[in-house]
């Protein structure tokens, strides 16, 4: 067996992460997914549903949820898109403008933290390995749902 090179690291700084949100204060009062949202949606501005699960992955059911729950808090406005009724368009409220914010600088304070001992070279390294971990995941996807149709 093969020792775990990325996947383990992955998982403990993803949950640091999560941990470091947390203790913000005064506190943010929404979950690691929702601040992650938030701090995206600051970074992109309005957004489609689709072009949100594109950039997250997250099963569909996982980011309506998301979304419910941000729009539940007024933190976000989801509207039909015009020029497609199928399709939502999802945008910060001036509320979630301001925490998205605050979540941003907190995790601009934690990334500036953990680039500080490392050279370009290192973050070019770190960037192409998560990408890679990241396309891996996204080549397995369709042969699980081409077996979940055919295995019914």
């Amino acid at each position: 067996m093969k020792p775990l090179r990325l996947v383990l690291d992955v998982h403990r700084a993803t949950h640091r992460i999560g941990l470091f949100l947390e203790a913000a204060e005064p506190p943010l009062d929404v979950s690691q997914g929702e601040a992650h949202l938030l701090a995206y949606l600051l970074e992109v501005g309005d957004t489609s549903l689709g072009a949100l699960h594109a950039a997250f992955a997250h099963k569909r059911s996982t980011l309506t949820s998301y979304v419910d729950r941000l729009e539940a808090k007024r933190l976000v406005r989801r509207e039909q898109r015009p020029e497609d009724r199928r399709s939502f368009q999802v945008s910060l409220t001036a509320a979630g403008r301001t925490l998205a914010t605050r979540v941003h600088r907190r995790l601009e304070a934690l990334e500036a933290a953990a680039l500080e001992g490392l050279s370009a070279r290192d973050v070019e390294g770190l960037t192409k390995g998560l990408t890679a971990l990241a396309d891996a995941g996204d080549a397995a996807r369709p042969a699980r749902r081409a077996r979940k149709k055919g295995g019914g």
